[in-house]
């Protein structure tokens, strides 16, 4: 099994620190505002690579964080009058019961930065005293960036490239404008916690940096996140851990790439940022998941008006193809294990679920012909893609509720055809695969009767008022 790794910019052997065992890590939300469509595609990267290493045998410990102080959180706070801590688990509630209906599980642990304030300030004041932090006059506690002299390795960029267009704020006492902070001496009305320093909270960068090290010791290893964090969020965790531990932090880290839509990076300041929630009402999850997961986790996803309908429409296919199959011939006896081993063969290559997703058109294609034959094994196919690819959230509905949501969600897609004309439809599409043209054809004159057509193409049937 092979890894992309960011930090040697290739794909290597994957051998973890600790035979069949692997501790993985992932930067979560910080929790200002709402899940987008961003937040629940990181968070369905890692699940499946978790589960993936499951499969291969792996134990797996892994750990998602919610960021739930910050500037951005205290800045709703001020703006909506709700207290910072009140406002932050507002949002993780909401996050979670979204997070729970996209169908991504929970990680192993949880980890929050308002929990871990005193490991925070423990390793703050390691660094201090190893001389790699220093405490301003005001209370404020920066990382010395000079003091680790691999500073940049991850992102590949020169302490003089990233100082190119930095600006020091008034009232930062930093030596040097690369330093970061890593506590924050707290303004009037801000959220707090006392420390060495006086008042304060921590600084973006130190809290992942603490909660590794309190959840998993001095290594790990994978790290994951957002392509976005490779600098500065990522280079300045390297920094911390590695000030502290002199240890390589993590073995592997692994980056996803960022939303686009319609080409344009999505952001709040664009107004293009599309939540979760909002896709989840148009679309089953398991077609937002589907549209994602034809792209390299690594790549960036260009989302335009067509993705997520084109996906809906070939997951209905498919799920049209294993109702007709499972009506016909059950849930079949044992499965296909060339179908798993194929899957197994993708997802080793750095967990390429496009190349495992582009396999299920032929699959589908192969699987209809056998039943048009009354081939019986055909059900078997059906029963091994469902477990193989459950590891990717998808083929875990019952066929016939997964094509009723399809009909809620999408109105023109068949919601507003009464239930009998939708039933006639699929038995005729049954009759159909298995060649049974008589039957077909009186169950067309039926539909005919009722004030409907129905319209086959080469992908499957649609149906409408006359």
């Amino acid at each position: 099994m092979r890894v992309y790794n960011t930090l040697t910019r290739r794909k290597e052997e994957f051998e973890p620190l600790e035979e069949g065992r692997v501790k993985m890590y992932a930067c979560g939300i910080t929790v200002s505002g709402e899940a987008h469509i961003g937040h629940g595609y990181q968070a369905l990267i890692y699940d499946i690579m978790r589960k993936y290493l499951e499969k291969k045998g792996y134990t797996v410990t892994y750990a998602r964080n919610y960021t739930d102080v910050d500037d951005k959180i205290i800045a709703k706070s001020n703006e909506t009058g709700i207290p910072a801590d009140v406002y932050a688990a507002k949002m993780i509630e909401n996050i979670d019961k979204i997070m729970a209906e996209f169908d991504v599980d929970e990680p192993s642990l949880w980890l929050k930065a308002t929990q871990n304030i005193g490991n925070i300030i423990d390793f703050i004041q390691k660094l201090i005293e190893s001389g790699h932090a220093y405490a301003a006059d005001n209370g404020d506690v920066y990382f010395d960036v000079s003091s680790f002299k691999k500073y940049g390795c991850l992102s590949n960029r020169s302490v003089e490239d990233m100082l190119d267009g930095v600006r020091v704020d008034n009232g930062e006492q930093k030596r040097s404008p690369a330093d970061f902070a890593l506590w924050k001496a707290a303004k009037s009305g801000e959220i707090s916690w006392q420390s060495p320093w006086g008042n304060g909270r921590p600084g973006w960068h130190i809290e992942c940096s603490a909660m590794n090290r309190a959840a998993f010791g001095e290594q790990i290893d994978i790290h994951g996140g957002g392509r976005d964090l490779i600098f500065p969020h990522h280079e300045n965790e390297i920094a911390q851990t590695e000030s502290l531990t002199g240890k390589q932090f993590a073995k592997y880290w692994t980056h996803n790439g960022l939303i686009k839509v319609n080409g344009q990076k999505m952001s709040k300041s664009l107004g293009n940022s599309l939540l979760l929630e909002d896709l989840l009402k148009k679309y089953t999850n398991e077609a937002v998941k589907f549209a994602l997961l034809q792209n390299n986790y690594r790549n960036d996803i260009n989302i335009t008006d067509g993705l997520f309908p084109e996906a809906e429409k070939h997951l209905t296919e498919f799920y049209k193809v294993i109702k007709a199959v499972e009506d016909k011939f059950g849930k079949g006896e044992a499965g296909s294990p060339a179908i798993d081993e194929k899957f197994n063969e993708d997802m080793d290559e750095d967990f390429n679920t496009a190349l495992a997703l582009s396999e299920l058109f032929g699959l589908f294609k192969k699987i209809s012909a056998k039943l048009a034959a009354n081939d019986k094994t055909a059900a078997d196919d059906v029963r091994q893609i469902r477990q193989t690819y459950s590891l990717l959230g998808l083929f875990k509905k019952n066929a016939d509720d997964y094509l009723k949501e399809v009909a809620a969600k999408n109105p023109e897609n068949g919601a507003e055809i009464p239930a009998e004309v939708a039933a006639l439809a699929q038995k005729r599409w049954t009759a159909k695969l298995s060649k049974s043209w008589a039957e077909a054809d009186a169950l067309r004159a039926e539909i005919d009767k009722l004030g409907y057509t129905v319209k086959d193409g080469k992908d499957g049937y649609t149906v409408s008022k006359k």
